[in-house]
């Protein structure tokens, strides 16, 4: 019973020393309708894992648009420097993603089709921590879809993430 209390102990210690992030992409919310949240988690000072929730509220109307209406996307991040406030990284995803595709029908008007798909891809970026925890990231990247021939081939991977690390 001692030793299992000492390891729950050091699991839980371990836990709360790691730092981790909650961010929002901002760019995404005030320009395009649609809401991004991620969570960050520290492995060392050079890696990291998350995941990010994406809804679109945009309409198919809209001249400018996702085609994912839902996203989950967990990522790793490897960081090339550690010690200034602005850090370089690169990032590996996959993107659970689900939406509707426009299918154009000659002679006559558009219908959409739902699809659900998964895609891989890698982004790179920057992000900036202040010393009381604030964080901005900025970054860009592509995926492709792999299992359906009626999603969109390419998913893109941006945003200007604001957040707080904990």
């Amino acid at each position: 019973m001692k030793k299992l209390f000492i390891v729950i102990a050091i699991l839980t210690a371990s836990f709360t020393q790691a730092q981790q992030e909650i961010k929002l992409d901002i760019f995404d919310a005030l320009v395009l309708k649609t809401i991004e949240v991620s969570y960050e988690k520290y492995i060392d000072e050079t890696s990291s894992f998350g995941v990010s929730g994406f809804i679109n509220f945009e309409k198919n109307t809209a001249d400018f648009k996702y085609n994912e209406k839902r996203a989950i996307t967990p990522f790793f991040r490897h960081y090339f420097t550690s010690e200034n406030n602005w850090n370089f990284f690169g990032e590996g995803f996959f993107a659970f993603n689900f939406g509707e595709k426009e299918m154009k029908v000659l002679g006559g008007p558009s219908t959409y089709e739902d699809y659900t798909d998964g895609a891989l891809g890698v982004a790179v970026g920057m992000k900036y921590v202040s010393e009381g925890g604030f964080t901005v990231d900025i970054y860009g990247g592509a995926g492709r879809n792999l299992f359906s021939s009626n999603s969109p081939i390419v998913v893109p991977r941006v945003g200007v993430n604001v957040g707080w690390r904990f």
